[in-house]
């Protein structure tokens, strides 16, 4: 017996008849002999983490674009923050704590430089339709690796694109809006929990907002401690659960849901439509936009980017110009774009 089908075996003595045990894989895109060592899950995981696209999260914004504070996150800690809570919650519930890692370790993979003003950016400039979820599922798929993709299994790629409905409900009461796997549906969740306090934390810390301007209302219920919200919300997210029908379905309690959804709506008011966020996010789209047209019509710069990025193979005569394009600008980090913007657009001085 292999390692990899000795820890199967254990799988079905600490994860639960809920979870996704990985020896019921709905398998790859393409079909490959399982490793020896590592489950399924395990080996996507791993895949993510030694990409490309997975190195340049750390350069790449959450909400604030390229702040100078060394303390506030990018999207690479949001990512590993994330990945933390979901496996929080996996752990105490005995789902399948390698499934919803590798979901969230890859969960923002395709997400553009400058946050969602990036994503707005190519919203107008390229399709109404985009989205960074779906981009992050065509990183996996298409653009990673030298255009051969990760192969992922389908229960990750599945959690990846259903991990997010910018501003939906954070329940999604739609059954085509949740994720396959209960460790996909965690994944969500978590997500959500982890912006809400990080960006809080981080709106506090800029001084885009002042703590006493937080409502009270929220505080009271799910603390007033970055630590003590994170733990009030999983705690919440853990007991609130039940099984229906012999599902498990996951809730949220009245209380805590309410606050919860408070907290967002004072976040997009006070601190992503705020004049000091919004404006450096008008900047981005500019730069975004302006890169955007500049490569259209370059098609030699364009190759050159694209060799630079490891992506040039990825490209076929089946993908519009207009795809390529996106594909690389929702790719590059924030410094990377604020280079390339400098290079095409300013003159240079003559030496």
């Amino acid at each position: 017996m292999s390692i990899r089908e000795d820890f199967e075996n254990r799988e079905r003595t600490f994860i639960s008849p809920f979870g996704c045990f990985s020896s019921e894989t709905k398998g790859r895109i393409r079909e490959e002999a399982p490793c020896p060592i590592r489950t399924a899950f395990q080996r996507d995981r791993d895949r993510i983490v030694y990409s490309n696209a997975f190195r340049r999260l750390k350069h790449k914004t959450q909400v604030f674009l390229s702040p100078l504070g060394d303390h506030y996150r990018t999207r690479l800690t949001h990512t590993l923050e994330v990945s933390e809570i979901a496996r929080t919650i996996a752990r105490a519930m005995r789902l399948n704590e390698d499934l919803v890692e590798a979901i969230a370790l890859g969960h923002d993979l395709g997400h553009t430089p400058f946050g969602h003003g990036g994503e707005t950016a190519l919203k107008e400039i390229y399709s109404e339709s985009f989205s960074h979820n779906e981009q992050s599922l065509r990183v996996v798929d298409i653009l990673s690796n030298n255009g051969k993709g990760l192969n992922l299994t389908y229960e990750v790629r599945d959690g990846i694109l259903k991990h997010s409905k910018g501003y939906g409900n954070i329940m999604p009461s739609d059954p085509s809006e949740q994720a396959y796997t209960i460790e996909g549906r965690v994944l969500r969740i978590a997500d959500i929990i982890a912006y809400l306090n990080h960006d809080l934390d981080d709106a506090i810390r800029s001084g885009v907002i002042s703590s006493d301007q937080v409502p009270e209302s929220c505080l009271k219920i799910i603390g007033h401690s970055h630590s003590e919200r994170a733990r009030i919300m999983i705690a919440d997210v853990i007991s609130s659960s039940e099984v229906i029908d012999d599902e498990l379905c996951l809730r949220i309690s009245d209380k805590v849901y309410s606050a919860m959804k408070t907290l967002r709506e004072f976040l997009y008011e006070n601190v992503y439509r705020s004049p000091q966020v919004h404006k450096e996010f008008v900047k981005a789209k500019k730069i975004l936009s302006d890169l955007y047209s500049f490569f259209l019509n370059n098609e030699d710069n364009l190759q050159r980017e694209l060799e630079n990025m490891e992506m040039a193979a990825c490209i076929n005569n089946s993908q519009s110009r207009e795809r390529v394009v996106c594909d690389l600008i929702a790719s590059i980090t924030d410094r990377y774009a604020l280079d390339l913007y400098e290079k095409i657009f300013f003159p240079s001085p003559l030496v």
